[in-house]
């Protein structure tokens, strides 16, 4: 079943909804006019759909394999060659640091891209996509010399990257890692431990791998405060910054799993291996944040990025499967059976799977201008606001859309009936590789809980009330005049259910921890509606005006059509949320241990 790049959606967000050509003043907008990012988007379209697509069921059926004598990893067929046509096209380069050889391009631009390589194979995109995560770090916390030696080759694709925090006793709570970092002479340092987990750990296209690894150095305090971070190269650099000596880290096994299987999942030994500090000693989890929080973010584009996969599978899949009769008379007579499309039931999961499928890639794009704005708006107040809603809204858009994405993927299985259960059809793995986006960079529970215990009242709840400001801007200049007046009537009431559920955590939360936690998940959720609610608003009103312009293009009524549905169908979600939530925790905590 063929991929088909969503280019469309993407002009229409760019242009017409974001109208990213008044940026062009800024760092970075010059060369992205939308001229130039239409003609980008057709050929990553092309690149994806006929280069990485076709190696996405051959790298889920082969998988990865470990020599265990050389401890060297083989992608799955095709791999090594794609990923060479990617680094060549200056595909892993669009939004690098021009100092370093990247693009230049803002992140919208790789937004469009990345959406569109992980859904033509998530695995694949896995490799540059960790990668994009290391650089975040080392631009972060790196000396200039690291950074010479290792952001042009990170960028160009010609080395990869990685993070390594789990280790087999600890995922999530960081403080108990037992990875050890031994001062050396020369000012590097000697790692030792074991960390699993770890994505594209060892592959067999790059000359270099570039492991970021969290560890403690000898006497350093207990807990998180005592964890800092270390560059460990699979080769280290010689004088030319080429690879040189072999270090001593290894990959002692690969992960059978579920899903994902062309990213090689490796379990690392570091064994005294050649590290060296990056940032200052204890505080290598505030730079490892920089990669982790980029790792959210791109974890909920894979999320949304499957979710278009398995749609279109589906909904290609529903206009030729010929099964029954419409319920008010034949709709193709001339054949022995109408197509599934005219069942309500298949029509409702195909609907609700475009209006979330839209509305996340909105919210992904938008997101991804606050990333530029932090760097590049003029006014220091308009990079905080942006950087601000970066914070705030990273545990949103990873658990929201990742949440959605296995939803729409359900659905998708659905409506394949029978033949998506089996493997002839696309629908099973998609199901397979969506699943872990809900799990890893930081389980969808642990999203909620930093929302409500850290991103909210973080700096007197300043992000907070900078969004909520937004939306309120928003509302005020659009309500009176307003040509789609249904959305922006739908916005108000889910931002005020968003208040009321803010409102109940700051009355019931403070006093018991419990309250906030049971109901931290489906405050995100009332969090996540608003903004795809938001993203409605703002599509909406762009379509409707280019059909009061006289334009007969049916992607603009379509977006309407797929807009109700959202309204209608999705909305009122919302409201069984905000009463679950302002259940508390009393019925949650109420079983004793021993009776689970």
């Amino acid at each position: 079943m063929a991929y088909k790049a969503p280019v469309r959606d993407y002009q229409f967000l760019i242009a017409d909804v974001f109208k990213t050509d008044q940026y062009n003043n800024l760092k970075g907008f010059g060369d992205a006019d939308s001229a130039t990012v239409f003609a980008i988007l057709e050929e990553a379209a092309k690149f994806t759909e006929e280069v990485v697509h076709p190696i996405n069921i051959t790298g889920d059926k082969e998988g990865c394999t470990l020599n265990p004598v050389t401890h060297e990893v083989t992608a799955p067929k095709g791999y090594r060659e794609a990923y060479k046509a990617l680094s060549e096209a200056g595909w892993t380069a669009l939004s690098g640091d021009p100092a370093y050889g990247g693009q230049g391009l803002p992140h919208f631009v790789n937004t469009a891209f990345s959406e569109m390589l992980s859904g033509a194979s998530s695995a694949f995109g896995m490799y540059p996509g960790l990668t994009e995560g290391a650089i975040s770090a080392l631009t972060a916390g790196g000396t200039q010399a690291q950074k010479d030696v290792y952001l042009p080759k990170l960028i160009s694709g010609e080395w990869s990257g990685t993070m390594n925090l789990t280790e087999p006793h600890c995922g999530t709570d960081l403080g108990l890692l037992r990875s050890k970092a031994v001062p050396a002479a020369d000012g590097s340092y000697r790692i030792s431990g074991q960390k699993i987990w770890i994505s594209a750990g060892e592959h067999d296209f790059t000359s270099n791998i570039c492991h970021l690894v969290l560890a403690r150095i000898e006497g350093a305090p207990e807990g998180v405060k005592g964890i800092s971070l270390f560059m460990v190269p699979k080769f280290i650099p010689d004088a030319d910054g080429n690879p040189g000596e072999r270090n001593s880290l290894h990959c002692a096994g690969l992960e059978h799993k579920m899903g994902i299987h062309g990213n090689s999942t490796c379990v690392m030994v570091y064994e005294e291996a050649k590290g060296f500090l990056l940032g200052a000693p204890n505080e290598g989890l505030k730079i490892m944040f920089y990669m982790m929080n980029a790792a959210r973010y791109g974890v909920g584009l894979q999320g949304l990025a499957i979710g278009h996969a398995s749609y279109v599978a589906a909904a290609e899949f529903a206009k030729d499967r010929l099964q029954g009769r419409a319920l008010t008379g034949p709709k193709s007579p001339e054949k022995p059976a109408d197509s599934i499309l005219v069942h309500p039931d298949v029509r409702r999961m195909l609907l609700e799977s475009r209006a979330l499928i839209e509305g996340g890639r909105a919210f992904l794009t938008w997101v991804a201008l606050q990333a530029d704005f932090q760097h590049a708006a003029e006014d220091e107040k308009d990079r905080e606001k942006a950087s601000d809603f970066m914070s705030l809204l990273t545990p949103v858009l990873k658990a929201y859309l990742t949440e959605k994405g296995l939803k729409v993927t359900q659905d998708a299985m659905q409506v394949h009936g029978g033949s998506g259960f089996t493997e002839h059809f696309p629908a099973s793995q998609y199901m397979r590789d969506v699943r872990i986006t809900l799990i890893y960079e930081g389980t969808n529970g642990v999203q909620a809980l930093d929302l409500v215990g850290r991103k909210l009242p973080s700096k007197g709840g300043r992000a907070m009330q900078s969004f909520l400001g937004e939306i309120d801007a928003y509302i005020a200049a659009e309500e009176a005049g307003s040509a789609v007046p249904q959305y922006i009537k739908a916005l108000k009431e889910t931002k005020a259910k968003l208040m009321d559920g803010t409102m109940w955590l700051m009355q019931n939360g403070m006093g018991n921890p419990d309250n906030a936690a049971a109901g931290s998940l489906d405050y995100l959720n009332i969090f996540g509606l608003t903004c795809l609610s938001y993203m409605w608003a703002m599509m909406a009103k762009e379509a409707q005006a280019k059909i009061a312009e006289g334009s007969t293009d049916p992607f603009y009524a379509s977006k309407l059509k797929v807009g109700r549905v959202f309204l209608e169908r999705i909305l009122p979600e919302a409201d069984a949320h905000l009463a679950k939530m302002k259940g508390g925790a009393e019925a949650i905590m109420a079983l004793e241990d021993e009776l689970f």
